[in-house]
């Protein structure tokens, strides 16, 4: 018996993943806006985030909170990091008692430098908790396109019976026990993938490009083994999976900011004519805050803050990399 799913977030992510739920299991997403809420009940369509995207007859939609969670068994948090908190707060109420909650965002809360579960760990304490991440663009796997993902849970058992929801046609799912190392994965992704952007703004090689997206592998896995992450899951979907599809592609809302960076706009240009959130703007910050508290050296992750919060060029952050003195391919720089 399938559990009675609730996904919170009706963004191009979170109707992504209340749609493939929706094929297995009786599945309700809630959004904010009544009107979008509308158009995904009744003409099946979530015209401001996937446009031009048949739903499921059979996904149901609402703005109330009550309405969603009354009989959900399984909670999937599909709101960005800087919202994470407080809708959670306004869900609680209504979430029934040890009902599992799953996180959809990548990235991190400023001000806590909290990943999502330990939020969700702070708010409600007595319910199961995991994320589900990975190198997961929104339209491709609305297309039908091959996707992999990674539920980590503390629980095999539990992850196992959750596997199962998701699992849809070319879309698998493998499951994980590192709940740390999938978070920090999803969310330091996002940085490098601002300076893999910059590179593609400024005109950069592919041989730079290429650079830039190992090392910021070899940087986000320092900052996640000090953090308690296994490094194998950096290696994996969740760490280097998600980087590559992040920096590589045309639909990377974090590219993206990178690449207009790197042609000379400002980030407050930038952000203010997005529709969706490019969480490594936020992130980037949240990051230079955990490098030094864990003292891990991340050159990238400091190049990109300085781009994105402090005026420095993409330019001039690229020719701050270059300069930076190489030495065994293990250690920072």
């Amino acid at each position: 018996m399938m559990p009675r799913v609730a996904v919170l977030g009706g963004g191009s992510w979170g109707t992504t993943v209340a749609t493939l739920a929706s094929q297995n299991a009786p599945t309700t997403l809630w959004i904010r806006d009544a009107g979008l809420a509308r158009s995904v009940a009744h003409d099946h369509e979530n015209p401001v985030y996937l446009p031009g995207i048949r739903l499921p007859e059979d996904l149901r939609a609402t703005d109330s909170l009550p309405e969603a969670l009354s009989e959900a068994e399984l909670v999937v948090m599909g709101v960005p990091s800087h919202g994470f908190r407080s809708v959670l707060h306004q869900a609680a109420g209504f979430i029934r008692p040890g009902v599992p909650i799953l996180s959809l965002a990548k990235g991190l809360e400023e001000g806590s430098l909290l990943r999502m579960t330990e939020i969700i760990q702070e708010i409600l304490p007595d319910h199961p908790f995991g994320v589900l991440t990975g190198p997961n663009l929104a339209g491709e796997i609305m297309a039908g396109h091959a996707a992999a993902s990674v539920i980590a849970m503390n629980d095999l058992t539990l992850t196992r019976d959750l596997q199962r929801v998701f699992a849809s046609g070319l879309y698998r799912i493998y499951i994980n026990t590192d709940v740390i190392g999938c978070e920090i994965g999803g969310a330091l992704k996002n940085v490098i993938a601002i300076a893999a952007g910059m590179g593609d703004g400024v005109g950069v090689g592919d041989n730079t490009k290429a650079a830039v997206i190992t090392r910021g592998l070899a940087e986000l896995t320092r900052l996640g083994i000090a953090m308690g992450a296994e490094s194998a899951t950096l290696a994996g979907l969740a760490g280097m999976g998600d980087l590559v599809a992040t920096c590589t592609s045309r639909q990377s809302r974090n590219r993206n900011v990178g690449e207009q960076l790197g042609q000379g706009r400002s980030t407050a240009e930038i952000v203010s004519e997005m529709r969706m959130v490019a969480e490594g703007v936020k992130t980037c910050r949240v990051v230079m805050e955990l490098a030094e508290r864990y003292k891990v050296e991340m050159p990238i992750a400091r190049e990109v803050h300085a781009a994105v919060h402090e005026g420095r060029t993409a330019l001039q952050a690229y020719r701050g990399l270059v300069r930076t003195q190489a030495g065994l391919e293990e250690e920072p720089g």
